[in-house]
């Protein structure tokens, strides 16, 4: 099944769409013989607003309308015209749930002013129905209006606190993301001066006591008095020899074995279910300068978080190739990016972080319409 299909069944899906669902089957079905006493064409009419009204809920809900504001506006008017229209056709005491449901999904797109006055004007025709087409008064008037009020309140506050709850943890993930990598490379600045003590240490200590044994050993050596200087000329080449290993042993523990990128990356991947992080790393080294390796691990941080706020991705692929005297790294989602993609300040840090290292970062969208990031770099590092 395709990715994108998948990402959409289950946003149709979840367990609170399929409550709403559930309070749009009762209206219509409570509705139903209602609607049959308004003549066969009235009632297809009817039918045919209930239909439009669950279908732009489910666009709604989807997200499909994502970064287009005014079609998301439009196709709540379309619904708010449907839900008003079969109250004032239908005295049904159940048609009115359709605005609990459209308040939800107001609830979920908007906030502030811009919510306030939406509800307010929706409540506003409704109570002119309630008096004008219902012929409710006075204190049956008020109750009626208000317990409905209610209602659409209550669905508006739930929904806002679920939005909330969301942001929220999106924000935690991408907060643990970005500490979990400051730790790898907290921990890797912490062993390589360790590294460093060690191997100064080594030199100067066990380095200038192999130099004086060498030494002096090449003085007994070249002394007539010595009896056998065969065995101290052996002498002599041992040190010599353990010397060189030593310097060896020193300058493997300056240099040191670097980050094991893989692993920092799978850590990085734990914490966020979705999207799952897909690496495709070569078998031998990685970069092993400290800068590059911290610009990868950055990049795939910020595109990991970036992919479940905002991409809404099920996967992210991050491949690592050498390519001549260049490193490639190619990051890709299977979510939605933006038509009009803009540098932000994740992207920006990213791009600086590259061309530090002499090379250069694009973005844009993959052939499935989700964000792709490339970022190239020459092997060696600049001086």
């Amino acid at each position: 099944m395709n990715s994108r299909l998948r990402l959409l069944i289950d946003h149709l899906f979840s367990p609170l769409l399929l409550a709403a669902y559930v309070a749009w089957a009762v209206v219509w079905v409570g509705g139903a013989a209602s609607f049959a006493t308004l003549g066969s064409t009235v009632e297809a009419l009817a039918r045919l607003a209930m239909i439009v009204f669950l279908a732009g809920f489910m666009a709604c809900a989807s997200e499909l309308l994502d970064g287009r504001p005014w079609a998301y506006r439009a196709l709540c008017l379309l619904m708010t015209a449907c839900a008003l229209g079969l109250i004032a056709s239908n005295r049904s005491g159940v048609t009115p749930i359709l605005l609990v449901l459209m308040t939800a999904s107001l609830a979920a797109h908007l906030h502030g002013r811009e919510l306030t006055l939406w509800v307010v004007a929706l409540n506003v025709v409704f109570l002119a129905i309630l008096a004008g087409v219902w012929q409710l008064e006075g204190r049956s008037l008020w109750v009626t209006a208000v317990a409905h009020f209610s209602f659409q309140l209550f669905a508006a506050l739930l929904m806002r606190t679920a939005r909330r709850a969301e942001d929220m943890a999106a924000q935690l993930r991408a907060t643990n993301a970005e500490l979990l990598t400051t730790r790898t490379l907290l921990a890797e600045s912490v062993r390589d001066q360790e590294r460093l003590r060690l191997s100064r240490e080594l030199h100067d200590v066990a380095g200038h006591g192999l130099t004086a044994l060498k030494l002096n050993l090449e003085s007994l050596a070249r002394d007539p008095r010595q009896p056998d200087p065969q065995r101290a000329e052996l002498c002599r080449s041992l040190a010599d020899d353990l010397l060189q290993n030593l310097r060896r042993v020193v300058q493997q523990m300056r240099d040191g074995p670097g980050i094991d990128l893989r692993a920092a990356l799978e850590r990085l991947g734990l914490p966020i279910p979705r999207p799952r992080l897909r690496l495709e790393l070569p078998d031998g080294a990685g970069p092993v300068d400290r800068d590059a390796v911290e610009a990868v691990l950055r990049a795939v941080q910020e595109a990991l978080t970036n992919a479940a706020r905002h991409g809404h991705a099920r996967e992210l692929c991050v491949r690592l190739v050498s390519v001549g005297p260049e490193w490639t790294l190619r990051i890709d989602d299977d979510g939605r990016a933006p038509d009009d993609l803009r540098m932000g300040g994740g992207l920006s840090g990213m791009r600086e972080r590259f061309e530090q290292l002499g090379g250069a970062l694009k973005a844009g969208r993959n052939e499935s319409g989700g964000l792709r990031l490339e970022a190239r770099w020459p092997r060696e590092a600049p001086r």
